[in-house]
């Protein structure tokens, strides 16, 4: 039986009409999700790609599809086009700006919430506002258990702790233990369970970062490193993903086309992160 030779992990953040960084509009995003059902691909759950990671066959067409943050759009306008397409997602949520509360309307549902840009979203967060952008345990809990969205670690509070004490490792690593105790403490207390499973917040991590993450039990470190393939034998420590940008499905299918090959696809990595690297110089 033939199987995937490499797993694409998709990075995806807002599905918002009013669009704007880092973010797709909830027509392009079905636009993506209808491509891929149609070309045959599945959407694997953590299970199934950690098992990939040592191994075990998947199908060819496989690929994981991640989310950052937990904002309200990933229920309001991501929940139920996953739904519909019968398709599965890995959501990464900040667990310290997760709100209480009923669920609120998704699309479809009658008159569901406005979710603005990432910049209103950041500005929102910063005022102390979170739950009108962020969403709600009972919504984080509905989607688990629709079979849209596994929960996992994108830390607590999504502080950067190597900038906040640059001259003080000690303390940088104190606070970092605290952070994803807490975000560990939050998963458990209000989904079961934690998992194994983290994000790091802007795809940071040096060694003292992975060092504290396992001893915390997070085993499968996801990164915002698009350079390689997931493989058979990658490094669960450095999981690769790639942003996907608000183009329509047949750019996706192409993307997948490229960075799945077993030789092009490590080519066409190599170029860009030479690219990457003479602009820094630039």
């Amino acid at each position: 039986m033939r199987q995937a030779h490499n797993v694409p992990v998709l990075m995806y953040h807002h599905i918002t009409p009013h669009g704007g960084m880092i973010a797709a509009t909830p027509q392009v995003f079905e636009q993506q999700i209808a491509g891929l059902a149609r070309a045959g691909y599945r959407s694997l759950d953590t299970r199934e790609f950690l098992g990939h990671l040592r191994g075990e066959p998947v199908p060819p067409k496989s690929v994981l599809i991640t989310f950052d943050d937990g904002y309200l759009d990933n229920w309001v306008h991501a929940h139920p086009v996953l739904q519909r397409y019968g398709m599965k997602a890995v959501l990464f949520v900040v667990t310290g700006w997760v709100g209480e509360g009923a669920p609120r309307p998704h699309a479809g549902q009658g008159a569901a919430p406005d979710c603005p840009d990432h910049h209103a979203c950041m500005q929102r967060v910063e005022q102390g506002r979170h739950d009108e952008v962020m969403a709600r345990w009972s919504e984080l809990q509905a989607m688990r258990a629709a079979g849209t969205f596994e929960i996992y670690s994108h830390t607590h509070s999504h502080t950067r702790w190597d900038k906040q004490y640059a001259q003080d490792p000690a303390r940088k690593c104190e606070m970092l233990e605290r952070d994803l105790a807490l975000s560990r403490q939050a998963l458990e207390q209000h989904m079961g369970t934690a998992g194994e499973q983290l994000c790091w917040p802007q795809g940071y991590f040096d060694a003292d970062y992975l060092r504290i993450a396992q001893a915390a039990g997070f085993h499968y470190l996801y990164t915002t490193d698009a350079f390689g393939q997931n493989v058979a034998g990658t490094d669960p420590l450095h999981i690769h993903r790639f942003a996907v940008s608000n183009r329509g499905g047949s750019w996706l299918l192409r993307r997948l086309a490229l960075v799945g090959h077993p030789f092009f696809g490590p080519r066409y990595h190599a170029w860009k992160a030479w690219k990457k690297r003479r602009r820094s110089r630039a």
